[in-house]
């Protein structure tokens, strides 16, 4: 910005932009205002020299954004996933309206992950108004699914990811702003037992109770964790029943299973699917998948982060890389392509009543992006 000592990084001014995007509220279950926030996202890149391609919800889900440079796009260039999606309910913003305390600001989904989608598009903006283009072509994608495991979105992720060069993520920084290189794959099942039913009083031998096998099922899943080699199985949702009186006929649970590497998953998910009855007369039943892959740190993925640290240097600040057990798009990308995650900005409280995020952070963590746009190549 010749003639001027405008800061074109200034954070007061961003977090006005991060603030427009908290208050229009974007749970994932209603597509209508995901939809809402899609409009406003789209009418920003109206001046800028980008494409914006808009693709139709389905199954319930908002629509997907896909924002193309108007430059680059013939060669592989650079992926930025966002997701426009909160897990925060409609009418959350009551309990937790927009406001600033000191460096931090609150809102729904400001931290996870609306500050950092934002940062990516003001990053794309100013590369926009500098004088020389990025080498490579930006693509920047929001998508409509993120918080219920990308759906409808994964398809498309992982199609943009393979024609990519390198992928970068604007998931939230961890424990003062650490960047994230690997993440556990992310597995979800469901357990259906089928007993058989009879009065508990007067004929309890002719019935074989399903909850008494899940049971069973639940202490063979719970075995499985293994917190030293990072695997963790939690059964988090239980019904079965009808009446205290009545030997259940039928019982119900919903699993997630955590795994750090491909090897593993390949070893418990068929463990897990395979779970066979221990009592005659009742069956068990086990369907789901890997619904995330592992993101293990390759070669690829430790070369982008070493440079990234090298920019952060620059700026002013450390760059560390961390691992963590929470799933991301990053890891339908990172098997094929040099993926960074955890771009986004600094804070606490994702998912919470006291979700914020670090306003201290803004300025690095744009210029980190901005900075990665203009060297990548």
């Amino acid at each position: 910005m010749t003639g001027t000592t405008a800061n074109p990084f200034d954070s007061s001014s961003i977090l006005d932009g991060i603030r427009r995007w908290v208050e229009i509220e974007t749970p994932t279950e209603v597509p209508a205002q995901v939809n809402k926030l899609a409009d406003l996202v789209t009418d920003g890149y109206r001046d800028l020299p980008a494409t914006v391609e808009r693709i139709a919800g389905k199954d319930g889900c908002g629509d997907h954004l896909v924002a193309r440079s108007s430059w680059g796009q013939d060669a592989p260039g650079i992926l930025v996933l966002s997701h426009l999606d909160t897990v925060h309910p409609l009418g959350f913003i009551e309990r937790l309206p927009f406001k600033i305390e000191g460096d931090s600001a609150f809102g729904p989904g400001i931290y996870d992950m609306k500050g950092g989608a934002y940062l990516a598009y003001h990053a794309f903006r100013q590369i926009c108004a500098d004088s020389a283009r990025s080498p490579l072509g930006i693509t920047q994608m929001f998508v409509s699914d993120e918080e219920i495991g990308s759906p409808t979105s994964r398809a498309l992720i992982e199609t943009e990811g393979r024609k990519a060069k390198y992928v970068l993520v604007t998931e939230p920084a961890r424990d003062g702003g650490k960047i994230v290189t690997g993440r556990k794959g992310v597995a979800r099942f469901e357990v259906f037992i089928k007993g058989v039913p009879s009065h508990a009083g007067t004929r309890p031998e002719d019935g074989r109770s399903a909850i008494r096998e899940l049971g069973n099922v639940i202490q063979a899943l719970e075995a499985m964790n293994d917190l030293k080699r990072g695997v963790s199985v939690n059964v988090g949702v239980v019904r079965g029943g009808t009446k205290p009186n009545v030997i259940a006929e039928e019982a119900y649970a919903e699993v997630d299973m955590r795994v750090p590497s491909i090897a593993d998953s390949e070893e418990l998910v068929p463990r897990i699917l395979g779970l066979k009855s221990r009592t005659e007369g009742v069956s068990v039943t086990v369907t789901g998948a890997l619904n995330r892959p592992p993101y293990e740190k390759g070669n690829a993925g430790a070369a982008l982060f070493e440079h990234a640290k090298t920019l952060a240097a620059e700026i002013g600040f450390d760059l560390v890389d961390t691992f963590t057990g929470g799933g991301s798009d990053g890891n339908f990308t990172a098997p094929h392509t040099a993926t960074l995650d955890g771009l986004g900005v600094d804070g606490k409280g994702a998912h919470t009543h006291y979700e914020q995020m670090y306003i201290s952070s803004i300025e690095p963590r744009a210029r980190l992006l901005h900075r990665l746009y203009q060297t990548l190549r």
